[in-house]
């Protein structure tokens, strides 16, 4: 069975399989059919990680081999984590001392 991809994943993926071009986030977007505005989203998210290039309206998968290797091996361990121990929700572990953010 294929595992799902979530939003990110789909992203990162497509970047990195087409790292001989520069995309812009319509274009991504239209190509995963995601909201342009998700992908923007999810973009700044990954170049905050230094995991994606930017200039001016075009993206591309970092050049960073050693940073994308990390990335991706630190984000499969809590992925297999997730999967061996279950995802932590936070309203599961929610107590009486902890404040609300707003």
């Amino acid at each position: 069975m294929d595992e799902v991809q979530n939003n990110t994943e789909r992203i990162v993926l497509f970047l990195d399989e087409s790292d001989d071009r520069a995309w812009k986030a319509a274009t991504i977007a239209d190509r995963l059919d995601l909201d342009t505005d998700v992908v923007s989203a999810i973009l700044s998210r990954l170049k905050e990680r230094d995991l994606v290039r930017h200039k001016e309206s075009y993206w591309t998968i970092t050049d960073d081999e050693e940073r994308l290797q990390a990335a991706y091996r630190f984000h499969r361990h809590h992925k297999n984590a997730d999967g061996q121990y279950g995802e932590e929700r936070l309203e599961e572990i929610k107590t009486e001392d902890m404040e609300e953010i707003s």
